[in-house]
């Protein structure tokens, strides 16, 4: 009679393993991405939920963020002697920094905390282990949508908070600094380029894809009944959070690093 070994109890070792299947399951969602059949109603319903609880408050959200960054970048510009450069350096930080840090946090505290609790309470009423015995893959049948539709509609709220950060801080520009239009416009267009708004999406898009992985991992893996479903949520979240952050200052890195700046 063989006994199976005892799982490794080096300090970390805990925190190693969930990572490790952390990125199972994420690499489970590429692959199962690609199976058929695709659930496309699923993927509906779920692209419009998660729109649903998220469009009001990113907006919301974004006309005060961009009005902060335009007050405080345009006051530090004006003491620095650059005014002209207030709309260049007040839109390049919305579009690069805030816009998908914004829409990432909104997406993943909205829907991907709805996304932990319905896949939570699946699983404690084992919903989950019974598809499972009928042949049907939960990866491909409820985390899929899930996680494809928290990416898409991060893509599109990032547009969104863009438009309304530029907005915003225009506005909070002109009306309440004094700035010109002419000079706003002129130096948006002197100093930014498309490869910004590239990065941008592409930043929505990996972090909408993080906030879906991280949000079912935690739903298909709750612990101590419906009491472990709300601690599941809350540590999705931040979880979440702190991956957002971390994969943020990477791909800035990276693109600083790769894409030459316009104007230097």
């Amino acid at each position: 009679m063989t006994t199976r070994p005892a799982p490794a109890s080096f300090p970390g070792a805990g925190a190693l393993r969930e990572t490790g299947r952390l990125f199972a399951l994420a690499l489970d969602v590429i692959v199962q991405t690609f199976r058929r059949p695709f659930q496309v109603r699923e993927f509906v319903q779920q692209c419009w939920f998660i729109a649903s609880v998220t469009i009001l408050p990113t907006a919301l959200v974004a006309i005060p963020f961009g009005a902060v960054v335009a007050l405080q970048l345009g006051s530090l510009i004006v003491q620095l002697g650059a005014q002209s450069f207030t709309g260049a350096a007040a839109v390049l930080a919305i579009i690069q920094q805030a816009a998908p840090l914004v829409t990432a946090l909104m997406v993943a505290g909205a829907g991907g905390s709805a996304i932990c609790a319905d896949l939570g309470a699946r699983t404690i009423r084992e919903e989950i282990d019974a598809m499972e015995v009928l042949g049907v893959n939960p990866i491909q049948r409820l985390v899929v949508p899930r996680v494809l539709a928290a990416m898409v509609i991060a893509v599109l709220l990032n547009g969104l908070v863009s438009v309304v950060g530029v907005l915003g801080s225009y506005f909070f520009n002109v009306v309440l600094q004094g700035g010109t239009p002419g000079a706003y416009l002129a130096s948006f267009s002197a100093l930014a380029q498309l490869p910004d708004l590239w990065i941008s999406e592409i930043k929505a898009l990996i972090f909408g894809f993080i906030a879906g992985v991280v949000a079912a991992y935690r739903g298909l893996n709750p612990k101590g009944g419906p009491k472990g479903v709300g601690d599941a949520v809350n540590q999705s979240v931040v979880i979440t959070f702190l991956l957002l952050f971390f994969v943020n200052f990477v791909l800035t890195a990276v693109y600083l690093s790769v894409v030459p700046q316009k104007g230097s």
